[in-house]
């Protein structure tokens, strides 16, 4: 079945999924949720109105992480994703959660904030997501000690997640020089082929991001 991914480039989970889709080269087609009718048309999937959502043929598949998930199931190609071993599966599931909770959904919070009007700011709900980063910071850099990707020396979808998480979220509350082994990581994660090619794609939309985009990376 053809796959079609409702999405846009320079969305962070969107990403997670297109670096799926890259790793093993996957055949799908975009659809960009750039105006009115392709959001009426991602409704219409999701009524939440949130991105990613991928359609196979008529199943439709919601959230990031799921939509990897079946694509390492019905779409399996040379580069697992998730460990065929339950033990190590559980540990990348793990990572990704944590990547998502952790790193993303604060660095969010701190980016949201931004479009609020000036009265409605929450300057304690900032300060509270950008000390949960630092605290994420630090755990990382000890997790990550002696492994080349987030579980060890494979790629997997704890690296899907973590690449564009840890990209905004320096962008947003830079990680402290200090936290060398997790700026040394983002490092990698930027050069991988699969990721590259993201953020190269989402390039021309960096004017988008709301507190300004660094002149960087």
């Amino acid at each position: 079945m053809a796959l079609v991914l409702h999405a846009h480039p320079f969305s962070s989970y969107c990403q997670k999924v297109l670096i799926a889709l890259y790793e093993n080269d996957t055949p799908f087609t975009l659809k960009m949720l750039a105006d009115a009718d392709a959001f009426a048309e991602l409704a219409k999937l999701w009524p939440v109105r949130l991105m990613p959502v991928m359609t196979d043929g008529d199943e439709v598949v919601r959230e990031a992480s799921i939509i990897v998930e079946h694509l390492m199931l019905h779409h399996p190609g040379p580069v697992r994703l998730i460990p065929s071993n339950p033990g190590a599966a559980l540990h990348v599931r793990f990572l990704d959660r944590v990547f998502d909770n952790y790193v993303m959904t604060p660095m969010q919070k701190v980016v949201a904030d931004v479009l609020r009007d000036a009265g409605e700011r929450d300057p304690k709900g900032v300060a509270d997501a950008r000390a949960r980063l630092d605290v994420s910071y630090e755990w990382l850099d000890g997790e990550l000690k002696g492994r080349t990707w987030a579980a060890g020396e494979d790629f997997t979808l704890a690296d899907c997640a973590a690449a564009p998480s840890l990209f905004y979220a320096d962008w947003v509350h830079p990680i402290s020089e200090r936290f060398d082994i997790l700026r040394a990581y983002r490092a990698r994660l930027l050069k991988r082929p699969s990721f590259a090619r993201a953020v190269e794609e989402a390039r021309p939309y960096r004017s988008f991001f709301p507190p300004g985009a660094p002149d960087r990376d």
